[in-house]
């Protein structure tokens, strides 16, 4: 016999990201809940803004499944923006100031926001199409002040379904696609870190990361629904950070490839003993061993040892801490027990340990898929497993091994390239007659991308100084070719069906010298 669930006790179940933090509130309301080198504010004081923010909003027409911009450094503005949106069911699409103007236009299009908030810093890079323009300062302080307060805390429509946040990751096809995370998938994100990294209640989150960016925002969000304080710091900085490890109390302190080893100069060259940290790191794989063992001994936490992706969150892989002092030898991967992984062949049957599979997922830290992308969908959702592009090997042990990607993408310094953004940029020039991008290993920033140019004939007069200036005029800085190959078209070594290989052309690095972006 059925059972009916009343429309009272599913409603007792919806808890959202506002609803929890206004629980945190009522607890601890004079606890510093955000904090900047100049101002704080406590949990209090946090919720009186967002409401005030809330209730402009609704009087700027914003409602329920819109979408809200910000295009700003890190900033305290930035996550009051993201919790008032959070108490009217609003999504908010967060902009990578490091984007080139056409790629930011696009994700602004894309998202078509009702209202875009921007710091002062980047007012000059919104394009006209983005809603009501309110920018950080006297303007966005009448919004939070001068409109009534709503008569609720959370409004009741609010579903934990509900996008709350809008990430860009990086396109196959060359430009960003929009990934939807609900309230849903920051609580389980949250629980996640919490239990697998021993993260506190009340541990303090150093929010240096770029907030557009999964790991400072989501931490950041998850810090405010645990009654944690998150500390604003706009950039790396090496020094702030030191100062930020030897005085407070910290749960997980991201570092990114590239950052690792400045950072242990840093604090080796203060002196600087910890006064506590859980847990340090990401991106394992793409940090010599040597910082690995070194950056734990001198902050006396482990290093997280994970593959995830803003699609699904920590997990798949998030059950792994590489010991303090430990230069390891291996990165196996051990898969989080709040997902289920297969690994599958090309037409998804699962495959043999020992046999290398593409990585399939299902579990609550999923996204919500991509924005206006249903075909995107489609492929990566089929069979309802959330199919991540990414090639492992079972050990017998049930750990996992990193082989490769299916979708050819280069990690340079914790941010995702895909070929394809680049290759778009060099061959809108006439002259060009195809182009290969490829990852090159980097001490630094653990891969960078190098480009395969063939000339056309009758342009042989092609440099590659011009295609620079033309990567410098439609992408991000961290989306630059490190290095430029000129390679006859002939030359371009292809599949039966006429694609070229990658891998093929990675070999052949080291017998060609790239010619070097102007400095």
């Amino acid at each position: 016999m059925g059972v009916t669930t009343s429309p009272l006790v599913t409603r007792a179940a919806l808890s959202t990201v506002a609803s929890l933090f206004l629980a945190r509130v009522r607890v601890s309301p004079s606890r510093v809940a955000i904090e900047d080198a100049a101002r704080s504010l406590t949990y209090a004081e946090l919720a009186e803004r967002t409401r005030g923010l809330a209730s402009g909003l609704a009087a700027l027409g914003v409602k329920r499944g819109d979408a809200i911009a910000v295009l700003s450094e890190n900033t305290l503005e930035f996550l009051e923006v993201v919790i008032a949106a959070a108490r009217i069911g609003a999504m908010v699409a967060c902009q990578n100031w490091r984007l080139a103007a056409p790629e930011l236009a696009h994700c602004l299009a894309l998202v078509e926001p009702v209202v875009t908030f921007v710091s002062a810093r980047h007012a000059s890079k919104v394009p006209g199409a983005c809603g009501k323009l309110v920018t950080f300062g006297e303007e966005y302080e009448a919004l939070v002040t001068g409109a009534p307060a709503p008569a609720f805390e959370v409004a009741p429509s609010v579903d934990p379904e509900d996008a709350l946040l809008v990430l860009y990751t990086s396109g196959t096809t060359g430009l960003p696609k929009g990934a939807l995370l609900s309230h849903r998938a920051e609580i389980v994100r949250n629980l996640v870190t919490r239990a697998e990294f021993h993260v506190g209640e009340t541990d303090t989150f150093v929010a240096w990361s770029p907030l557009h960016h999964m790991g400072g925002l989501e931490n950041s969000l998850g810090t405010l629904m645990a009654g944690g304080t998150v500390i604003v710091v706009d950039g790396f900085d090496a020094s702030r950070l030191a100062e930020l490890v030897a005085t407070r109390e910290l749960g997980w302190l991201l570092l990114m490839p590239g950052m690792v080893g400045p950072f242990a100069a840093e604090l080796r060259a203060r002196g600087v003993r910890a006064k506590g940290v859980r847990v340090c790191g990401v991106m394992a794989d793409l940090v010599p061993p040597s910082e690995i063992a070194d950056i734990t001994t001198l902050l006396g936490a482990p290093y997280a040892n994970t593959f995830g992706a803003t699609e699904t969150g920590c997990p798949p892989c998030s059950s792994s801490l590489i010991p303090i002092g430990v230069a390891p030898q291996n990165l196996s991967k051990r898969v989080s027990p709040f997902c289920e992984v297969r690994l599958v062949d090309g037409d998804d049957h699962d495959v043999p340990d020992g046999t290398p599979g593409e990585l399939a997922m299902r579990g609550p830290t999923l996204f919500s898929g991509y924005f206006r992308a249903d075909e995107a969908n489609a492929h990566d959702f089929r069979g309802g497993w959330c199919h991540m592009g990414d090639v492992f090997v079972r050990n017998a042990d049930g750990t996992l091994e990193f082989v490769d990607r299916v979708k050819y993408l280069i990690k340079t310094g914790g941010e995702s390239v895909y070929p394809a953004e680049i290759e778009r940029v060099l061959l809108a020039d006439s002259r060009v007659a195809d182009v290969a991008v490829v990852r090159r290993k980097d001490a630094r920033w653990g891969e960078v991308p190098i480009a395969f140019v063939a000339r056309k004939a009758e342009n042989s007069d092609l440099d590659a100084a011009s295609l620079y200036a033309r990567c410098r005029e439609g992408l991000a800085g961290f989306k630059q070719p490190k290095g430029i190959v000129f390679l006859p078209i002939e030359s371009f070594p292809r599949s039966a069906s006429g694609k070229v290989q990658r891998h093929e052309l990675e070999l052949q690095l080291p017998h060609h010298t790239p010619e070097e972006p102007p400095r």
